[in-house]
Order: C-alpha cells, then sequence, then structure tokens
C-alpha cells in the first residue's frame, strides 16, 4: 500500500536551486518512493529570525509524492538527503543549504519528539500553502479538514 505525501524543500544558502533539485531527484531515488509532482520554485523571506539576524532569501518548492515507507523511515531518508546535501544543524531555523520537512503524510497525524505530522507551522505559512496549492489543492489537511486550497485562501 502507498500513501501520498507533501513535501517542503527550502534553501537559502549557495546555490539553492542546484540543492533544491538535488535534494528532489535524491528523494525519487530513494526505495519505496515515487515522485508525482513538484511545484515551481517560489523565493521567499526568511522567518522566525532574531531581529539582529540577517538571512539570505529562500528558494522553496512543496513536492508530492507517492510512498510505501513508514513515517520515521521518510524521515530518516529525507535526513540522509539533507546531510548528503552539506545541511548542518547548529541551531534551530538557522540558514541552511538544504531542508527538507514531512508536511503532510496521506491522513496520519501523529506526534513524537522527532515528528509532528501534520507539520504544525504548514497553516500558517504562504511559503508552503502557495506551492502546495499548485501540486494538490484538493488534498486534504487531517486535522483542520479542509483543502489545501481553502488553508490558502485564508491567509
Amino acid at each position: 500500500m502507498t500513501t501520498q505525501v507533501l513535501i517542503g524543500l527550502g534553501s537559502n544558502l549557495g546555490e539553492r536551486e542546484m540543492y533544491l533539485t538535488r535534494a528532489w531527484k535524491l528523494l525519487g531515488e530513494t526505495s519505496g518512493v515515487v515522485l508525482l509532482h513538484v511545484s515551481r520554485l517560489y523565493e521567499t523571506q526568511p522567518v522566525l529570525v532574531s531581529p539582529d539576524e540577517i538571512q539570505p532569501m529562500y528558494l522553496n518548492a512543496v513536492g508530492l509524492l507517492e510512498t510505501k515507507l513508514q513515517p520515521m523511515e521518510l524521515l530518516r531518508a529525507m535526513q540522509a538527503i539533507e546531510e548528503k546535501l552539506d545541511r548542518v544543524r547548529t541551531r534551530q531555523w538557522e540558514s541552511r543549504t538544504i531542508d527538507l520537512d514531512l508536511l503532510l503524510f496521506g491522513d496520519l497525524v501523529m506526534q513524537s519528539v522527532e515528528l509532528t505530522i501534520p507539520h504544525p507551522r504548514m497553516t500558517e505559512r504562504l511559503f508552503v500553502l502557495e506551492p502546495a496549492a499548485e501540486v494538490t489543492p484538493d488534498m486534504l489537511h487531517p486535522t483542520t479538514k479542509k483543502t489545501i486550497a481553502q488553508l490558502l485562501s485564508t491567509l
């Protein structure tokens, strides 16, 4: 059985477009993953940075895929891709070469120390909802019971 999954991709360091393209390609090479569609790239302002910090602009996209993997297996695969693409983690919300976020995993709702599905802030972020609506406007958010297009219209 496969599950449709929504993944957020972001980069604000180095060759941003290359990192997004490579991450998407590497996701497609992951066993048990089939890529369906990726949005165009959106350039966005950084969010959740301190007033004295200056970060470069982000490139963001959202991809739709199908997977036979369990959520934690997919998370580990995504983290391995981030590591392969030189992601360094020293503190939360810092600049990064690549960031892969598991946004929706079918209709699954879960919360653990490592993973919360649906992504807890996706409904508040234009840089997530706009590209998500491009790839799957009718996908239902499992806790709000609204489609991606409906969530986007409320921002």
